[in-house]
């Protein structure tokens, strides 16, 4: 993990310009460092608003201008380096002579050769093919990728006009999946892989596009998978409803409403973004399962990488392996292993939702392992006054903290110290 800051690194991360291990390493930064984050978030909304940018063609005279002032620069130059090197002629003319007389046979020689050896056809057309035209300069004719770019991203996939109500949508051989960026062709791509779902007020027989605004729908029987822009596959199980609320390159962002959902993502964190009743999912680069209940609660088990669950401030992170729950209206409990002990998991509940006091928290501290240090350095920021104390020092049984990291810092929530206690216990909570 990088030890300085990557504010440096930033632009190359979100356009996928750095080598795999180096933005593996960038994302990692990202996830502990608040003030590279804040910076991460500056950067995106800088290519956003470029992204509604208007692309035009520039003016036919701009190439002539810039040619016309590149050969002044360069005649001036040349004028100069002769004025100036006309002392060291004089001075050097014996070698210059000589030189002149042998460069003068050379090229008498190459001359008499030429004359006399039939020119090739092909070296004669591919000659006037290549030879650029003195109308027409070259840049002039060349075409801009970023134009190109624009012009097919922008270019709708799929008719605007919906079907009628009722109608099955039935496309067994679908257009290439946009990339969802631009203002048009906001579309994913999404397959029916079992029963039969409804995309918006359509019954989806082989493959759909999902909207804008629109949702996905399964009954009991049937399941679904999206493909997310060029960045993963969402897997909807029986008896959910996901929304696409927006799709751009810097952003993706579902809402599960209720049912079940299986995300597997390969992009930058911060990228692809689920909202549901109780929190907001934000994923840093992994593969998770997120459920939502009717009645709005969530439970987030992350299988690779990390998730983010936030509401109203309140964050938990939550790695491969770990789960966490939310509630409507109070956000995202502290986040455990998924092999934590029932005991464990019902006294984390009481703490989180129902004021649990210090007899829940006693089993948390009691049961705590190693590497469920993940859930007590959550806790510091959630309990206060002597608990947590309590939770300072079974956290430092633990695995001590490291050096600079202070009790009373710790206590009064130092978020430098913080950070980097987490970055020290991240070992243990991934072997």
């Amino acid at each position: 993990m990088f030890s300085q800051h990557v504010s440096r690194k930033l632009s190359a991360y979100c356009h996928n310009e750095l080598p795999v291990e180096e933005s593996r390493l960038v994302a990692e930064h990202l996830i502990g460092c608040q003030r590279c984050r804040r910076e991460f978030e500056e950067v995106k909304l800088g290519i956003q608003f470029a992204e509604q940018l208007p692309t035009t063609s520039a003016p036919a005279s701009l190439w002539s201008e810039m040619e016309a002032a590149l050969n002044g620069r360069s005649t001036a130059a040349e004028s100069a380096r002769k004025t100036s090197g006309l002392a060291h002629v004089f001075r050097w003319w014996p070698v210059a002579a000589a030189c002149a007389v042998l460069l003068l046979a050379l090229v008498a020689g190459t001359i008499w050769y030429s004359a006399r050896r039939p020119a090739s056809p092909t070296q004669t057309v591919e000659k006037e093919r290549t030879q650029p035209s003195e109308t027409n300069p070259g840049p002039a004719q060349e075409s801009n990728p970023a134009v190109a770019q624009t012009t097919t991203q922008n270019s709708p996939a799929v008719p605007g006009d919906k079907p009628h109500t009722g109608q099955v949508v039935n496309n067994n051989n679908p257009k290439p999946s946009e990339s969802g960026v631009g203002a048009s062709g906001q579309t994913w791509e999404v397959a029916r892989l079992a029963g039969a779902p409804k995309l918006g007020d359509n019954r989806l027989e082989g493959n759909g596009r999902l909207a804008v605004g629109e949702w996905l729908e399964t009954d009991a029987t049937s399941r679904a998978k999206i493909n997310v822009a060029d960045i993963g596959q969402v897997d909807i199980g029986p008896n959910s409803r996901v929304r696409l609320l927006g799709t751009r390159s810097t952003e993706h962002r579902l809402a599960l409403d209720r049912g079940r959902l299986h995300a597997m993502i390969s992009a930058p964190p911060r990228l692809f973004i689920v909202e549901t009743p109780s929190a907001t999912a934000i994923d840093l680069g992994c593969s998770y399962t997120l459920e939502v209940d009717d009645a709005g609660r969530s439970r987030l088990q992350v299988t690779s990488g990390w998730v983010a669950l936030v509401l109203k401030g309140r964050e938990s992170i939550v790695p491969a392996g770990a789960v966490c729950v939310t509630q409507p209206g109070k956000g995202p409990g502290t986040p455990y292993f998924d092999d934590a002990s029932q005991s464990f998991r019902d006294a984390l509940t009481k703490l989180d939702f129902q004021n649990g006091g210090a007899k829940a928290l006693n089993v948390v501290l009691a049961e705590a392992r190693e590497y469920d240090t993940l859930t007590l350095w959550h806790l510091l920021a959630r309990v206060r006054g002597a608990e947590r104390g309590r939770v300072y020092d079974r956290l430092a049984a633990l695995i001590a903290p490291p050096k600079g990291v202070t009790r009373e810092g710790v206590l009064k929530l130092d978020k430098g110290m913080l950070d980097r206690w987490k970055k020290g216990l991240e070992w243990a909570w991934f072997e």
